[in-house]
């Protein structure tokens, strides 16, 4: 598994710079980066019986020799004693890993010496820091964290990283690991599903983005100006226009009912879409205690095309009214829901961690929205919470007896409803909170969460604001349930 992992990576990385394409005279940049991330994002203690290769990998062969930095954040844990690593910890709780000419990537050992491999918050983090190399420009971009913890965490209380009222991140949460993981949203565009035989592609909600059909058969043809606009009006979110629900992928996640159709083996089953690319992150300054300033600047438009090349995807894409188009194969990434791909660096890109290492996800979301019970669209909702539904992870809430202060706490594993669970990304969302006009957490619910590897879990939101009452500050804690 690692060595097709790290296959894909320098594949992905390579078709981001020489992308295919059939407009000779558009010509992407030749500058190349040199990028260094970490082939996983976390590994049970539990897993490491006595020592771990730990991997970092790099989008182009060295072609100098270098070195990569990486600095060690421990909890509860004491060097020598639960853990050791080769080469060893030195001054400024800092790693130096050397690497030579030639080389593709870099490695450390973890020796696990805690024989007793008992549950507990014992936790060790390793993030690069630095790369040193000089023959091209060194980039810290993708798997940037390695998280090392037990496999079940008892729990604890966490606070996801969302950065504040414009809530610039998504943030990953292990609960098993007890490790969260952030990463810019608008840092990607379409989700390519990754984890079996089907072909289906989602949009990156949060940023807002739609797709619709055009009525053309090929990428090339030139869509007239009238059509453009006509649709560009309707491909929208927050339009109060119960119809544009079909252009955005159902709040659900059911992959049946995506706004770009499955991708059929025959390519003429496979239509042309206007790809409306949503907006920027907002900007949080000047925004008022208990709001928002979710969406920035409109990011424009796309018109793209999708299809089957083999085991892979290939993405043909242009701008709206241009006939040249260009193409990249996007290849499916074994061990992880999906693959992720940017047009802002014409590539893969890490977004989430690997299928059964997450749970949570902290992020804006597109969603629908009623009004006095007429459905009315689509709409953008911050503060949302996801489950890793396509890993397994299921969830439901629990409503609290308004007598008994003590039921969260008693809450134990003979008391969970097994017919209650769903997989609908909905199901936690904003069921937790108020924002309309209190702006508060709702004290009479909480939620259990099964996870991928069959732990449950309970956990509750502590709060969403900071003491000065700025929005963006989410804080939950979770038990591990027996």
């Amino acid at each position: 598994m690692r060595s097709i992992l790290k296959i894909l990576f320098l594949t992905a990385v390579a078709l981001s710079i020489f992308s295919c394409s059939k407009d000779s005279q558009s010509g992407n940049k030749d500058e190349r980066e040199f990028i260094v991330a970490f082939e996983e994002q976390s590994i049970p203690y539990g897993d490491i019986k006595d020592q771990a290769v730990i991997s970092l990998l790099f989008s182009q062969t060295a072609q100098v020799e270098g070195s990569v930095e990486l600095h060690v954040t421990m909890q509860d844990v004491v060097f020598d004693k639960d853990f050791s690593t080769i080469p060893s910890i030195g001054q400024g709780q800092v790693i130096v890993l050397p690497f030579s000419k030639g080389s593709n990537g870099v490695e450390f050992v973890f020796k696990n010496l805690d024989s007793d491999q008992e549950q507990s918050d014992k936790l060790v983090q390793f993030q690069i820091q630095n790369i040193n190399y000089t023959a091209a420009t060194p980039v810290i971009r993708g798997f940037n964290i390695l998280t090392i913890s037990y496999n079940a965490s008892l729990g604890g209380v966490l606070a996801p990283n969302i950065g504040g009222p414009n809530e610039h991140n998504q943030v990953y949460v292990d609960l098993a690991g007890r490790a969260t993981y952030p990463v810019l949203r608008d840092s990607w565009d379409l989700a390519f599903y990754s984890d079996g035989p089907e072909f289906v592609v989602k949009l990156n909600g949060s940023i807002y983005m739609a797709a619709g059909p055009l009525g053309v058969s090929s990428i090339d043809q030139v869509v007239s100006s009238s059509e453009l606009q006509k649709l560009q009006e309707l491909i929208r979110i927050g339009t109060f226009d119960s119809k544009n629900t079909a252009y955005i992928d159902s709040p659900s996640g059911d992959l049946n009912q995506t706004a770009i159709a499955r991708i059929d083996p025959n390519d003429e089953n496979n239509k042309v879409y206007l790809l409306n690319l949503g907006s920027a992150i907002g900007s949080d300054k000047d925004v008022l205690p208990g709001s928002v300033n979710i969406a920035g600047d409109a990011r424009g438009w796309k018109k793209i095309r999708i299809l089957q090349r083999g085991s892979d995807y290939l993405l043909q894409y242009a701008e709206p009214q241009q006939s040249q188009f260009k193409e990249i194969l996007i290849p499916k990434r074994p061990g992880f829901n999906f693959n992720f791909f940017s047009f802002d660096t014409l590539g893969s890109v890490s977004v989430e961690p690997s299928k059964e290492n997450w749970d949570l996800n902290f992020t804006v979301f597109t969603n629908t929205v009623s009004q006095n019970g007429a459905p009315m669209g689509s709409y953008g909702f911050s503060d949302f919470i996801l489950q890793n539904r396509y890993a397994g992870v299921q969830a439901y809430m629990v409503r609290i007896p308004s007598d008994d202060k003590d039921f969260y706490k008693e809450f134990s594993l003979n008391q969970v409803d097994y017919a209650n669970f769903s997989y609908d990304l909905r199901i936690i969302g904003d069921t937790w909170r108020d924002v309309a006009s209190q702006r508060v957490v709702y004290k009479d619910v909480f939620y259990v969460l099964k996870d991928a590897k069959g732990n449950f879990y309970k956990f509750r939101m502590l709060g969403f604001t900071d003491e000065k009452g700025n929005r963006g500050y989410p804080r939950f804690e979770y038990s591990l349930l027996f």
